[in-house]
């Protein structure tokens, strides 16, 4: 299905004239090299350029000659190589340099035969003035050649960025009569090739015994891995070798690697996530459905955009709507894939398929069930999935990624709007306990998987504000920790301690923390040993409160009366793990209900 469906996408995009034709392939290119009629070289090209927004040069992407996988041995390019292939000049270090020279030469040779079997019959004079290079050059002098040597030119070469031909301005292979001997030379290598019946097409056609590197996948190798390969005998069956196992035309292979490495280069249609690389397409090759995608998955800024969000909503509905003036079509056909590095090649993490409509439906569903209430400094700040997977991962570790299946697990249960992965919730809890804080990332995670996946009553606490009305015990038991632990921050302040500066110097009323505040002491033990802590704080608390003016006494004595009545059976000795997620929820939102109190209580003391 992926092969497929990758397949078809290169044809609509084809269609469009956005990708490069059988025979051709995407490469990046460092430098061109200008020849003279007589094959002698003239100068060199840098073709580095700056991204839009960029700052730093990159190599320029061109459409070349279709490009070998290499794995070992050594195979050429046609008219876009490194400088080993092009100049037969060694760019790599090592401890024995003159192997490293000959096997450079050799790789020139190479190259030179390739050259003369396609170009030889071709009677123009681009293409002699190519042969005549390949004859007339000595590896040797690449390493004293004054073009050769430019600190520029040799700085792009050692990095073993690829260089192409120039003659007389043109790039050779753009040259008709040179494309039409490429072509000619692939058709005929692909008469003596085996075939058999390809598993995408259903065709009798030519198998392509080894599959295109897929380049740009985070973490795999920057020269491209496999996605489909069978490299040790245990991979293989029935004496099969290769890509017979599992055969695939060489047009099916070629369509799928170039629709492929077209998607992972276009910034639009990747997203990081953890350790997975993320791929999406319409099936229709709609861009601006892909773009929309992306900034969805990407963050939920698009609610505050009111158009966005109006546009996302209708299309979630059903609905076909001009966006950026193309058509978005709920029922165009939409992809998700998956993939992680995995030993020299790619495995896949996930791979799905539905209808673009459904997929932004389940992802609006998904933001609908974050939404808390957050401090007011955080303003409408996002939590994309990249977010969301991030407070899993522990800050003060040196690796501060997520589980590695975590991305897969989580991204799929969102666009199919399945259940959250259990672990996700556990993840979460365990960074709570660990930094006794909740944050309203981790707030609006527990919210969510609460909905989704709690029981009937925890759901009663996986409210956006503060459920003052709610009697869920654990959730009443989190509101009461969070009004403990203000009693006693306040009971602090009102004795005015002094607070050391930074210069030395004491600042009189600040804040001071409590040397020993029972978030530190009691925060994760109230929230799953309630019946042996709460009595303690309880307890603590009566002598906090004797420090408090006569005004704040009243307003929390208050508070906490009403909380207690709220409390009709016996304190639990453990509370489950969706226990303590409501636990957590009842705390965060009262601690955030306090900032909307706050003139409340300044009211009540100025009576």
């Amino acid at each position: 299905m992926i092969l497929q469906s990758l397949v078809s996408y290169y044809d609509a995009v084809a269609d469009k004239g956005e990708i490069a034709a059988e025979g051709w392939s995407a490469a990046k290119v460092s430098l061109a090299m200008e020849i003279s009629g007589q094959g002698e070289i003239l100068g060199f090209v840098s073709m580095m350029q700056l991204p839009e927004g960029g700052k730093k040069e990159i190599a320029r992407t061109m459409k070349v000659p279709e490009q070998v996988k290499r794995t070992s041995g050594i195979m050429g390019n046609f008219l876009c190589d490194n400088a080993q292939y092009i100049l037969g000049m060694s760019t790599k270090k090592s401890d024995d340099p003159e192997r490293q020279k000959k096997q450079a030469e050799q790789c020139f040779l190479e190259s030179k035969r390739l050259h003369h079997e396609i170009l030889d019959g071709v009677q123009s004079e681009p293409a002699q003035a190519v042969l005549r290079f390949f004859d007339s050059w000595n590896p040797k002098e690449a390493y004293e050649h004054p073009l050769i040597t430019d600190k520029t030119v040799m700085d792009l070469m050692m990095k073993g960025g690829n260089t192409v031909f120039l003659y007389q301005g043109r790039f050779l292979h753009e040259f008709p009569e040179i494309r039409r001997a490429w072509e000619a030379y692939r058709e005929k290598a692909g008469q003596n090739e085996m075939k058999a019946r390809c598993l995408v097409t259903g065709q009798i056609a030519p198998i392509a015994v080894v599959h295109p590197p897929i380049k740009s996948v985070m973490g795999a190798q920057s020269s491209g891995a496999a996605l489909v390969s069978y490299n040790a005998p245990a991979f293989c069956s029935y004496d099969h070798e290769q890509g017979m196992n599992a055969p695939v035309s060489r047009t099916a292979a070629f369509k799928y690697g170039t629709a492929l490495n077209f998607l992972t280069a276009r910034k639009e249609n990747v997203q990081r996530i953890a350790d997975t690389t993320v791929v999406f397409w319409s099936q229709s090759a709609n861009h601006e459905e892909e773009d929309l995608f992306g900034d969805c998955v990407d963050s939920q800024d698009y609610l505050t955009d009111m158009d966005l969000k109006n546009v996302v909503s209708q299309v979630a509905k059903g609905k076909k709507v001009n966006f950026r003036e193309e058509n978005l079509d709920p029922d165009d056909g939409f992809c998700v894939l998956g993939l992680a590095p995995n030993a020299g090649r790619i495995s896949v993490r996930l791979f799905l398929q539905g209808t673009f409509g459904s997929m932004l439906g389940n992802l609006e569903k998904h933001y609908d069930r974050l939404d808390i209430v957050k401090p007011p400094f955080k303003g409408n700040m996002s939590l994309g999935i990249w977010f969301l997977l991030n407070e899993t991962a522990n800050q003060n570790s040196k690796n501060k990624m997520p589980p590695s299946p975590m991305a897969g697990a989580v991204l799929t249960s969102v666009l199919t709007d399945q259940r959250y992965p259990d672990a996700l919730f556990q993840d979460i809890i365990i960074r709570i306990r660990a930094e006794r804080y909740i944050n309203w990332r981790k707030a609006a995670i527990i919210k969510a998987w609460l909905l989704k996946n709690g029981n009937v009553r925890v759901k009663e606490a996986a409210t956006v504000e503060l459920n003052e009305q709610s009697s869920y015990l654990p959730y009443v038991l989190g509101r009461e920790f969070a009004v403990l632990e203000r009693i006693q921050q306040e009971s602090v302040r009102t004795q005015g301690e002094p607070t050391p500066a930074a210069d030395g110097k004491d600042k009189k009323g600040g804040a001071t923390p409590p040397k020993s505040p029972i978030r530190d002491r009691y925060f994760t033990s109230a929230s799953t040993t309630p019946a042996a802590i709460f009595p303690v704080i309880m307890h603590l608390s009566q002598h906090h409160q004797k420090k408090l003016s006569d005004s704040a006494r009243v307003w929390y004595d208050k508070l906490l009366t009403e909380l207690q009545s709220r409390i009709h059976e016996e304190l639990p000795r453990h509370l489950t793990l969706q226990e303590q997620g409501a636990f957590y929820l009842g705390y965060y939102h009262q601690k955030q209900a306090f900032f909307a109190k706050k003139e409340t209580k300044e009211e009540a003391e100025n009576e």
